[in-house]
């Protein structure tokens, strides 16, 4: 039933195919008989083919490639290669375009040929995490179990309650997972295990659970080892390059509001002396964007990006001292070049304005960081939120003053 959409959604079983609904319209429409019912009127004959499970109303969807038969009915084949639209599509949310209606339908779904002696892993409904699963699955047998965590990735999912206990022993139980393993255990993701309580998941399901590896690419290994990880399967890595492919979410996350900011700026630097100016708007105001511009890529990109080699323990320092480096540049080297002098306040306004951007956006950025804790965060937000609002008034104040 995972396997199918209806033709009027996108392939990848997106927002629809994580309700309710969608299961009622499947039985409705014929797709899938009950398990029961599909035993009594299974006959010799051929075996059924990718087509025969696809029905008016409904497509289904890219990343399956054939249905096997178990003891809970017909489970979806998943592909373990990724093709040109997944790659496409990986691309649009990384830069956070739909990023919360990249979902897959939760439930259970096959990789190879798995049988009863199989492992279940257990992974979250985001599909791009499901991506990350199944292509470091190839030449492997086994059970995916995607749990309903409303397209949020597992680490992010076990903290906010829906990777969780009930949610995988709901989906155990739906799945009738005792029917399709003679087996009594599934593997949790490590950075789920905040969310899944091993004893309760026991006592409710009569599953154990077996706590993997933090990166999927350290699945086959660990299977291979008798489902045991050794030190380097257990340590979160935070690497250039995975800081590099979360920079574009945080740019974009700043775009609107940089755009309405931009806006604002401009009418602002059109007051002078004689009133407002469009003159003074298109000499003043692309200077002070410019300083917007040079705070957002301090701090959301070159932060991030060069962050352990950074001084400092606070991100929002981290921020103002990589915005600050920006901001000189753009005063020495930048705007000497253009029409527009600023003076020496309206440099030291534009400094502070870039850096107070800088700052604050790179503070934002220990949400995505594994280098801090929710109280560190707390403690750093009370600490440096009324510094960069104090910056923020003295630098509008000095950019005001320079026009006159």
């Amino acid at each position: 039933m995972e396997g199918l959409s209806p033709k009027q959604k996108k392939p990848c079983c997106g927002e629809a195919a994580s309700g309710k609904r969608e299961s009622i319209l499947i039985s409705n429409a014929g797709v899938m008989a009950p398990a029961a019912d599909a035993q009594k009127e299974k006959t010799p004959g051929p075996a059924p083919s990718l087509r025969d499970y696809e029905k008016a109303g409904f497509t289904l969807c890219r990343h399956v490639k054939a249905f096997i038969e178990t003891g809970a009915g017909p489970v979806p084949v998943i592909k373990t290669w990724l093709d040109y639209h997944d790659l496409l599509t990986t691309f649009f949310v990384r830069c956070g375009i739909k990023r919360h209606k990249y979902t897959v339908t939760p439930g259970l779904y096959a990789v190879g040929k798995p049988d009863k002696t199989s492992e279940v892993l257990v992974t979250a409904n985001f599909k791009l995490t499901f991506d990350h699963l199944r292509k470091e699955l190839a030449h492997i047998n086994a059970w995916v179990l995607v749990l309903d965590t409303k397209g949020v990735n597992v680490w992010c999912a076990a903290g906010k309650g829906t990777f969780a206990t009930d949610e995988l022993v709901r989906r155990i139980k739906s799945s009738r997972l005792d029917r399709v393993v003679n087996h009594r255990r599934v593997i949790v993701p490590q950075l789920g295990a905040t969310g899944v309580s091993a004893g309760k998941v026991k006592k409710q399901s009569g599953f154990s659970v077996t706590y993997g590896p933090v990166r999927a690419c350290d699945i086959p290994a660990f299977l291979k080892n008798n489902r045991k990880a050794d030190k380097e399967m257990r340590q979160v890595t935070f690497t250039t390059y995975e800081r590099f492919i979360l920079t574009p979410v945080e740019i974009q996350i700043v775009l609107k509001p940089a755009l309405i900011t931009a806006f604002i700026l401009f009418i602002l630097s059109g007051f002078g002396p004689g009133g407002f100016s469009f003159s003074s708007l298109w000499d003043r105001g692309p200077v002070c964007v410019a300083a917007m511009a040079a705070g957002i890529i301090s701090g959301a990109f070159l932060t991030p990006l060069c962050l352990p080699i950074i001084p400092f323990r606070q991100f929002a320092l981290k921020g103002m001292l990589i915005g600050g480096i920006s901001a000189l540049l753009l005063l020495t080297w930048i705007l000497p070049a253009g029409s527009y002098t600023p003076g020496i306040a309206g440099s030291g306004g534009l400094f502070l304005f870039s850096v107070t951007v800088s700052s604050y956006l790179a503070m934002n950025f220990t949400g995505t960081t594994p280098f801090t804790s929710p109280s560190g965060v707390e403690l750093e937000m009370k600490r440096f939120i009324p510094v960069q609002l104090v910056f923020l008034i003295i630098s509008t104040g000095l950019w005001i003053y320079s026009a006159f």
